[in-house]
């Protein structure tokens, strides 16, 4: 019987890790200590898997110690593939995880990456470090695959095993180890490739289409804005025509789409390809947090409200709703901009786990919302709770003269004073 070692136990790794091991013995690894005591203990902080989910997978030990990893046949790595400081990928955690394995790895075994990468990256980058450090030839003592992950952090609805599996192998034979080990836990089905690079390429688009189609969505919201027109409006009358497609404007943060469109423009770099497509939608996008914070600076002017000493409270900073996952959040991007302009900000948010935010964006976030003193409030993130709070309340944290914004439309435009899909923007135009 197959046993399988899932290297990195995250959003992607630790259901993999559960659904395989209510089948198959399973050993889950991470280099995080704490992380794996939790586990062992049957927490998950991102509250992805519940308690009858670790009852259920009885086979699977959690473990940081790399021997536990020597009996293993199948190695599935769903380490964190981000950008560094330039937009460029950073492959450290892929080119550690397969030197690790590396040494653990025998004939016929099978390492399986789901990480997003760039076309090519398995075979040009992994497989070489895979063969250097183990002494094994590639496709004759190891095989390969390449199954990329369709996580979807807090959605109840779309779990692990009801997402469509694409899946692919170094060689026909291979292919269908992978595709019938995955067929195990996705009762989805599954969708075969004819090769690594065509399941890499087809996982970086999917997530890069709807990059672009946001930011188109995002610049006409800023075009609309100025034109006076409500954005919110235009797209309800779009979308009774069949075939348009329903995106709305917003941040775009996260792992996935504010991170992938990254990896297929190093690529295509690399072959002499400008995607001007691509690198205008991410540019539009990663400005969005710059003009949020510039129409409510507009907004404040009209109420006479400086931004220097202004006190903001931002609502919500995790990158979506309802989930605890602060990975690449764009709402930093409005806590900055608001400090540039020598405003004071607090952040509250209770789905944040505290000491990620302060390692991640040394932000202490508040625990309770002092009532009558802020300046301007910005709903950035839909949180269930927020919505249940309503509208009355959320005002009651401002003073007698402040701005209340809707980054993401959960209170009627007739009830806030500014939404990124709706603003009087002729109105504050005029003072000037």
């Amino acid at each position: 019987m197959d046993k399988i070692a899932v290297i990195g136990l995250g959003y992607v790794g630790l259901p993999l890790a559960i659904e395989f091991g209510k089948k198959l013995n399973v050993v889950g690894f991470d280099i995080n200590l704490l992380r794996v005591k939790e586990l062992q203990n049957g927490f998950d902080k991102t509250l992805e898997i519940d308690s009858d989910d670790f009852k259920k997978a009885s086979s699977i030990i959690f473990s940081s110690n790399p021997k536990d990893l020597a009996d293993c046949n199948i190695y599935i790595i769903t380490v964190p593939t981000p950008i560094d400081s330039n937009k460029k990928p950073n492959l450290g955690p892929l080119k550690e995880a397969s030197s690790l394995i590396a040494g653990y790895i025998n004939d016929g075994n099978i390492v399986i990456y789901e990480s997003t990468v760039y076309p090519g990256a398995t075979e040009e980058i992994c497989v070489p470090i895979l063969e250097h450090s183990s002494g094994l030839i590639f496709n004759k003592d190891f095989f390969c695959g390449y199954s990329p992950e369709r996580i979807n952090p807090g959605d109840k609805d779309h779990r692990l095993s009801t997402i469509i599996k694409v899946t692919s192998g170094s060689n026909p034979a291979t292919l269908d180890k992978i595709d019938a080990l995955y067929k195990k836990i996705i009762v989805a089905g599954t969708h075969k490739v004819s090769s690594i690079k065509i399941a890499e390429a087809a996982k970086v688009i999917e997530n890069t289409q709807r990059d672009v189609n946001i930011a188109l969505i995002n610049e006409l919201a800023l075009l609309f804005d100025k034109l006076d027109i409500d954005t919110e409006e235009v797209l309800e009358a779009s979308g009774t025509k069949w075939n348009f497609l329903p995106f709305k404007p917003g941040l775009v943060g996260g792992h996935c789409i504010g991170v992938d469109p990254y990896y297929l423009t190093h690529k295509a770099a690399k072959v002499n390809y400008l995607p001007e497509m691509i690198l205008a939608g991410r540019r539009l996008n990663d400005n969005m947090g710059q003009n949020i914070v510039n129409q409510i600076l507009l907004l404040m002017r009209k109420k006479s409200i400086q931004s220097l000493g202004a006190n903001v409270l931002i609502m919500g900073l995790t990158f979506k709703e309802d989930c605890p996952d602060i990975r690449n959040t764009r709402v930093i991007d409005i806590v900055n901009e608001f400090k540039k302009n020598g405003s004071t900000v607090d952040v509250f948010d209770p789905w944040v786990n505290k000491p990620d935010v302060v390692y991640e964006y040394n932000i202490e976030t508040i625990n309770k919302i002092e009532k009558n003193y802020y300046d301007v409030i910005v709903l950035a993130v839909a949180h269930k709770n927020f919505k249940d709070l309503g509208v009355t309340e959320i005002k009651s944290y401002g003073r007698k003269k402040h701005v209340l914004y809707d980054v993401k439309s959960i209170f009627k435009k007739t009830e806030v004073d500014g939404r990124l899909w709706w603003q009087s923007m002729k109105i504050c135009i005029r003072i000037f």
